[in-house]
């Protein structure tokens, strides 16, 4: 029996990909709404399977498709699905682990060593209106690498790759992850502690690499941050509400922290009224100006992993539906 897939995003200019994938097996109905309760309900009636990239999926939109069988998150975070209503529903809910983990990866690593060589520190400096004298600037950002410590938050896909590039610029990685087996950080040469407040007591360069649960909600809370060291760097291309922005906001202001790289954001995209720490960069207060830098959530993006997400979407779709059997399965235990 054929299967019916709705995406609910304009995304492409095409379904090549997708017919090349699907096949005879899935028939795809594509829609462009900002919220999935603005779908007809006769375009739900027969889904079997649900592709969301930006949208929230609720309880109240799960019993919009009486049929639905798998909703595949296009991306790795899953944390705007309500796996509970789903497990209610007996809907499987699956992600797309497996693409822009080297793009991440490398735009942590990027701004890290943006903010510790003093790259953004020089690049505002010398392009003021009166720019400073041509020479370097002596400040508590700039650190060797091989003195500092590397803390990681989350040893998964992005979290290992994040690792790896940090010991090649000669950090010394130590990560914090109660979910992985024991013995993963020696597959990956790093060291590990056992909680977080010590990661935070002993890390120079913090960089955040887990999913956004309630567990992590908040994690990075000011205490934490407080636990770092002075003259720290935070970095996160994780979730937004993992790290206390107003703190970091705070400590940064108050010279606690020597610099902050964000590439995600409590609310995206930011509505009024918008963090102190996105006002006053677009402000360009002085105490932010080389110590911050706010990218809008694209540490994933390159044309080759937005193609990679379109592909490994639909296969896991497939899987799902079709067979041979689901792939990328957010189980129930992990509520």
């Amino acid at each position: 029996m054929v299967k019916t897939v709705l995406y609910a995003e304009k995304l492409y200019d095409d379904d090549k990909v997708e017919r090349a994938v699907f096949g005879p097996d899935v028939r795809v109905v594509w829609r462009n709404v900002d919220n999935l309760s603005l779908l007809d309900d006769r375009d739900c009636a027969d889904v079997d399977g649900l592709m969301v990239m930006r949208h929230a999926v609720t309880p109240e939109h799960f019993a919009k498709f009486p049929k639905l069988a798998c909703v595949v998150r296009m991306g790795v975070g899953y944390d705007k699905i309500d796996r509970k209503a789903a497990e209610a529903r007996k809907v499987m809910v699956c992600n797309v682990p497996d693409y822009g983990t080297t793009e991440v990866a490398d735009h942590a690593l990027a701004l890290a060593l943006s903010l510790r060589r003093g790259i953004a520190l020089h690049l505002e400096a010398q392009r003021r209106p009166q720019p400073a004298r041509w020479a370097y600037v002596r400040d508590s950002l700039l650190k060797r690498n091989g003195v500092q410590t590397f803390g990681i938050v989350g040893l998964g896909r992005i979290g290992t790759a994040a690792a790896l590039r940090a010991k090649a610029f000669q950090f010394r990685v130590v990560a914090y992850d109660p979910y992985m087996p024991n013995g993963t950080e020696l597959g990956v040469g790093v060291e590990r502690v056992r909680s977080l407040e010590a990661l935070m007591e002993q890390t120079d360069t913090l960089s955040i690499h887990a999913p956004l649960t309630p567990e992590t909600r908040g994690m990075i809370s000011r205490t934490m941050l407080e636990r770092m060291p002075k003259g720290g760097v935070v970095v996160n291309t994780a979730r937004g509400p993992i790290v206390d922005v107003d703190a970091l906001a705070d400590l940064l202001k108050r010279g606690h922290l020597a610099g902050v790289g964000l590439d995600v954001l409590p609310v995206e995209p930011p509505v009024d009224p918008i963090p102190e720490i996105l006002r006053a960069y677009r402000a360009r207060e002085p105490w932010c100006e080389g110590r911050l830098i706010i990218t809008p959530h694209s540490a994933f993006f390159t044309p080759e992993a937005w193609d990679d997400t379109r592909r490994l979407a639909a296969e896991t779709m497939h899987a799902a539906l079709v067979g041979p059997r689901p792939q990328n399965v957010i189980t129930p235990d992990m509520f």
